[in-house]
């Protein structure tokens, strides 16, 4: 039997983070229901979303350079009688709502982060040329109450946001500008959410929150309380969370990673400087001192613990020396991986209107020299894997015929000979060579 096409045509793309991603499929969830079904590419769509990111810099013109092209598509499509509509979600549509319809009178509709389940709403009042077209204000738990409660997962692995939105206010970002204060969803609501895409073949899953480990479930059981609830869930095998602070990085979830199996020794942890003059200058609330010593505290609790970071090079004022001191605290923690970035300037926030702003070539250098140590550490983790036996969830058919793919638990992709029908099991592989971003593998004999 042939499935129906679906009504109506939509089309997402997503800008940014892990959250964004998260949010993209919420919303086509939230659509479904109205007939609208997921197509590859913009041109026939009846609906297009543009997802946006605020944090790098020239986003938002990126944003407008991509409207320009779908209001040729909105016309052309206008003039073969068909209707397409045009919205705006995430970041940029929060800071910046006004300034699109003002700029691009081809959008329809300009949602916020925080108020997609609005969609149907808005789509209707689009549909009906009535007035209110911003949804940029709102009420974060109405977000996520107004929400299906199943969702269209399709992999072995999930995300699942726990807390949105951000209260450190560091001097270079947006987050708390765009995405409101902290707000920690209800714990019955997310085990409810984890045990349904369990219910689906998921056996992995990630905790999603712009500060995750803020998360506050209202009886002071923290983030650490809920990944506790969580690993009782059937069938879920692997937890994971991203992205912390190391100002929220308390004792009871150092104790989780020692006890609790299912927690994955893979902790994304962004220290942003190695320069205390940096770091005050950023608002992290955080020393390199005390970045240390949680690392130091994370390995005594869980022997086998990778690192992940994010650092920011050529923040203003940042100086030779202050440079030095975040490679020495690359050098002293071994990171397994990490993200890095020239600073930019984001308009609305502080470090924008700071004195000393680093040229952008002397940025350049130092950036290109921080990834050479980064990678560096990097390939020395990968290579360090070389004769261990590791368990691999398999996610999907590798790129070889005859070959799977899946991840290990310091999320390295890791492929090795065989069998499809091993997709959602986790496999004992032996490692048998590494490359800078994965692992080759062979399956390991394990002794009963």
């Amino acid at each position: 039997m042939t499935a129906q096409a679906p009504a109506r045509r939509l089309y997402i793309k997503t800008y940014g983070c892990q959250m964004n991603v998260y949010d993209s499929e919420r919303m086509a969830d939230v659509l479904r229901p109205l007939g609208y079904g997921l197509t590859d590419a913009p041109d026939d769509a009846d609906l297009v979303v543009l997802n946006t990111c605020h944090i790098r810099e020239k986003a938002t013109e990126k944003v407008y350079s991509e409207l320009g092209q779908i209001r040729r598509l909105k016309a052309r499509r206008a003039d073969a009688g068909e209707a397409m509509l045009v919205a705006v979600a995430g970041c940029v549509a929060q800071a910046e709502g006004a300034e699109i319809r003002r700029r691009q009178p081809a959008v329809d509709i300009v949602v916020g982060p925080q108020s997609y389940h609005r969609l149907p709403e808005l789509i209707a009042r689009a549909h009906r040329a009535a007035g209110e077209a911003l949804a940029a204000e709102f009420e974060p738990d109405a977000k996520f109450d107004a929400l299906a409660g199943t969702r269209d997962s399709s992999g072995v692995s999930a995300f699942v946001t726990v807390q949105e939105g951000c209260d450190k206010f560091c001097t270079f970002c947006v987050v708390p500008y765009t995405r409101g204060p902290e707000y920690s969803r209800p714990p019955a609501a997310i085990e409810a959410e984890a045990r349904a895409l369990a219910d689906r073949g998921v056996r992995e899953v990630t905790l999603l929150g712009q500060n995750v480990n803020a998360y506050d479930d209202g009886a002071g059981g923290g983030l650490a309380g809920l990944i506790r609830r969580l690993a009782k869930v059937p069938g879920l095998a692997r937890l994971r969370y991203t992205t912390s602070h190391p100002r929220d990085m308390d004792e009871a979830l150092i104790g989780a990673h020692a006890e609790v199996e299912a927690l994955m020794p893979y902790l994304h942890l962004p220290a942003q400087a190695g320069s205390d003059r940096v770091l005050k200058a950023m608002n992290r609330g955080h020393t390199a001192r005390d970045y240390l010593s949680i690392v130091g505290r994370l390995r005594a609790a869980r022997l086998d613990i990778a690192l992940s970071g994010d650092f920011i090079v050529g923040f203003p004022g940042e100086t030779e020396a202050d440079f030095q001191a975040t490679l020495d605290l690359v050098r002293e923690v071994g990171y397994a991986s990490a993200f890095s970035f020239k600073y930019s300037r984001r308009p609305g926030t502080p470090g924008a209107a700071m004195r000393g702003q680093v040229p952008d070539e002397v940025k350049a250098e130092r950036l290109a020299r921080l990834q050479a140590l980064l990678e560096d550490h990097q390939r020395a983790f990968n290579r360090a894997q070389v004769g261990k036996v590791l368990p691999v969830l398999v996610e999907k058919p590798g790129s070889q015929p005859g070959q799977i793919a899946g991840r290990s638990p310091y999320l390295q992709a890791t492929h090795f000979q065989g069998d499809v029908r091993q997709i959602g099991e986790i496999v004992p592989v032996r490692i048998v060579s590494a490359a800078k971003n994965s692992l080759a593998a062979e399956p390991a004999m394990v002794a009963a």
